[in-house]
C-alpha cells in the first residue's frame, strides 16, 4: 500500500511545464502552427521556427516575447531535404539542443485523379512526409545524446479516411501515421515519445473553401457530434500535455481531436 501511494504522490501540475525546453515547430508561422507555438510558449518553451516565408515574423517575435521566452526564425522550404536537416542543426548551434520537434509544416492540393498533376502529388509528399523523415531523423541524432525528447506529428483525419479530390495528401497523413508507429517502436527505449495529433475540421486557410461551400458546409457540421468547427486553441492543451513529462508512458499514439468526428 506504502508503495502504492508513493507512486501516486509523484504527480504534480509541473509535468505539465516546458521550462527551460527547446521546442521547433515547423511552418508555424500561421493557423495551428502558430497555435502550436504560441501554446508551448505559454508552458515554458523557447521556440524555433523553420518557415518557408517570413509572414507574420514580427507579430509572433512579439506573442512569444509577451510570454518571456525566446524566439528565433530561419527561413527554409523543408521539402529540400538539406534544408530540412540544416534547420534543426541551426537549432541546437542557436539554442545547444531541441528537446521537442512539432512536425507541422503541410500542404494540400485538390483534383479529380484523371487530372491531378504530377507536380502537386510530388510537392504534397515532399513537404507532408518526406520533409518529416528528414527532420526527425536529424533531430533523433540530438535527442539520443541529449537522453531523450518529444515528437509530435501532425496528422489528419485523413490518416483514417480516404477523402474525395486530395490522394497526396491522403497517402501523405497515412505516411505519418505510420511513421509514428515505427519511430516510437525503435525510439521508446530510447525514451524519445513520438505520437502525433489528428485535427478533426478546423477554422483555418486550408478548410476555408469547406466553409465557404455551403451544402458541405453543412454536410460536415451534421457529423461533428459537438456540432461545430474546431478553434486553433482547441489543439493547444493537446501539443502541451504530448510534449510535457506528462505523457512519458505514451508511444506511437494518434490522438485525434476532432469533436467526435470519428466516432460517428
Amino acid at each position: 500500500m506504502d508503495e502504492m501511494f508513493s507512486e501516486l504522490d509523484k504527480f504534480n501540475m509541473d509535468m505539465f511545464s516546458l521550462k527551460n525546453k527547446v521546442a521547433v515547430i515547423t511552418g508555424g508561422n500561421k493557423g495551428l502552427g502558430l497555435a502550436y507555438a504560441v501554446a508551448l510558449a505559454k508552458a515554458g518553451a523557447d521556440i524555433f521556427l523553420p518557415c518557408r516565408s517570413k509572414t507574420n515574423w514580427e507579430e509572433i517575435e512579439s506573442l512569444i516575447k509577451k510570454e518571456n521566452r525566446r524566439i528565433e526564425f530561419m527561413q527554409a522550404d523543408l521539402s529540400d531535404k538539406d534544408m530540412a536537416k540544416a534547420s534543426i542543426d541551426k537549432c541546437v548551434e542557436v539554442y545547444g539542443k531541441i528537446d521537442i520537434l512539432v512536425n507541422n509544416a503541410g500542404t494540400i492540393r485538390r483534383s479529380p485523379i484523371t487530372e491531378f498533376k504530377d507536380a502537386d502529388w510530388e510537392e504534397v509528399i515532399d513537404i507532408n512526409l518526406n520533409s518529416i523523415y528528414y527532420l526527425s531523423q536529424t533531430a533523433v541524432k540530438y535527442m539520443i545524446e541529449q537522453g531523450g525528447g518529444k515528437i509530435i506529428n501532425i496528422a489528419s483525419m485523413l490518416s483514417f479516411q480516404g477523402g474525395k479530390f486530395v490522394p497526396s495528401y491522403t497517402a501523405s497523413k497515412h505516411g505519418i501515421a505510420g511513421l509514428t508507429k515505427a519511430f516510437a517502436n525503435e525510439l521508446a527505449n530510447r525514451n524519445i515519445q513520438v505520437n502525433a495529433i489528428a485535427p478533426g475540421y478546423i477554422k483555418t486557410d486550408n478548410t476555408a473553401p469547406i466553409r465557404q461551400d455551403e451544402k458541405r458546409n453543412i454536410e460536415i457540421l451534421s457529423r461533428i457530434p459537438a456540432d461545430r468547427w474546431g478553434e486553433t486553441s482547441d489543439l493547444m492543451g493537446t501539443v502541451v500535455y504530448l510534449a510535457s513529462p506528462a505523457s512519458d508512458y505514451v508511444n506511437g499514439h494518434i490522438l485525434a481531436v476532432d469533436g467526435g468526428w470519428l466516432v460517428r
